[in-house]
């Protein structure tokens, strides 16, 4: 396993695991797409850290930096190497010693609802980790994917055996494990998969392992009628909350309502962007401290495009997650491949969203919710619309801050 301290100094025995999230003033950036582990990725983020710290992004989710069955880090093996597709460990401690220098976090992406066996087991599967550390046995492996544990307390992600975390000395190795990783300069957590097993054992994991800030991918299907998106989607984006309460509300989450609601939105239905009570109606809507809004990530959008937002509307898209409550999170493709212009509106986006202190639980006033129109006052200090609608804040007080094709915001 090696000594992999990189002089980060953070004690966790006195961590307040609540403290990032009660500020409310974090801005993500997903630091990788589906193709990155082609491209000497730990060198890449090297180099732009200074640009991300300069931007103001206070977190950088790095893809799973541990040994992999694939390349893209989803199907770990090894834990405890830290040799990946996307470089060596030595590029990746000079990675995070860089990003600690410049002050900004690095979130670890965990990936602990299956892992890949390593020799053949019970009933001829690859269910048992021999020649490895943590080599756990078929016990480690649920049920219903080919092992001897218990029943998945969670969905089951296909081809790959599923982790049984009801056993205690899979929940011990893996808070270990977590910790380790705390060491090795990781402050922040994203749960991969969230949805495979109970958020109990999130709780848990957080309460051993200490990060600054955790969030799951509690990815899970909105409400359709048909192929057309439902106007109400408070039961989706109620089984998130029911998660992020499972998880002793330490964790916040993606908030996958939003996204859903938005990209059919910009399509000319911004009528969908106000519930029925009149909020905003995704997870920010009704617990914006706990919702990590953003457009698209790796899998819904980059080579895979499983989900991807309207690539013509991204900078309605920033311009509503920058100036609304919640926590916002930047793909790195917008970001660095879609030119400079994206690259410096959304850093625009952000300095106004810094400068007029709109945070996690910042109130807003929906002003319009019309087809081709949506308008909202943000705090006392911040106007926006997005649309093709002529609109703009009466009042000599509201000075233009940017707009743009379809978009413009306001500050006093």
């Amino acid at each position: 396993m090696g000594n992999l301290s990189n002089g980060y100094e953070d004690n966790n025995q006195h961590t307040d695991i609540g403290a990032t999230i009660r500020s409310g003033r974090e801005i993500l950036f997903q630091a990788f797409n589906w193709e990155s582990h082609k491209h000497d990725w730990w060198r890449n983020l090297e180099r732009k850290v200074p640009d991300v710290a300069k931007a103001g992004f206070t977190s950088m989710w790095l893809p799973p930096a541990t040994n992999s069955f694939s390349p893209e880090g989803y199907l770990p093996q090894n834990l405890y190497s830290l040799n990946s597709a996307y470089g060596s460990e030595h590029l990746l401690k000079i990675l995070l010693q860089k990003m600690k220098q410049y002050k900004v976090r690095a979130m670890a992406d965990i990936v602990i609802n299956h892992r890949i066996g390593t020799a053949q087991g019970y009933g001829g599967m690859y269910n048992r980790y021999d020649g490895i550390p943590m080599a756990w046995n078929e016990h480690a492996v649920t049920s219903c994917t080919g092992g001897l544990g218990y029943k998945s307390t969670g969905d089951n992600f296909d081809g790959a055996p599923n982790i049984d975390h009801s056993q205690q000395f899979v929940r011990k190795d893996l808070i270990g494990w977590m910790q380790w990783l705390r060491y090795a300069g990781f402050q922040d957590f994203r749960f991969d998969f969230a949805k495979g097993y109970s958020p109990k054992y999130v709780k848990e994991y957080i309460e051993g392992a200490k990060p600054l800030f955790s969030v799951g991918e509690y990815w899970d299907t909105c409400n359709y009628n048909g192929s057309a998106l439902d106007y109400s989607q408070d039961s989706h984006r109620q089984r998130i909350i029911n998660w992020i309460d499972g998880t002793g509300q330490l964790s916040a989450a993606f908030d996958f309502t939003t996204k859903g609601i938005l990209q059919e939105a910009v399509k000319g239905q911004f009528w969908r962007l106000r519930d029925s009570k009149g909020k905003p109606p995704g997870v920010m809507g009704w617990w914006p401290s706990r919702a990590v809004t953003f457009l698209d990530n790796h899998d819904t959008g980059s080579t895979q495009a499983h989900w991807p937002f309207p690539s013509n509307h991204i900078m309605e898209g920033y311009t509503y997650i920058l100036t609304h409550p919640g926590i916002p999170c930047v793909f790195y493709d917008h970001f660095y491949d879609w030119g400079n212009s994206t690259h410096d509106e959304i850093v625009k986006l952000m300095d106004i969203r810094r400068n007029q202190d709109i945070h996690g639980r910042s109130p807003v006033t929906i002003l319009e919710a019309q087809p081709n129109l949506y308008s909202a006052m943000v705090g006392e200090k911040v106007c926006m619309k997005i649309g093709d609608g002529s609109w703009c804040p009466s009042g000599r007080e509201w000075t233009l801050a940017t707009c743009g094709h379809r978009y413009a915001v306001w500050q006093k």
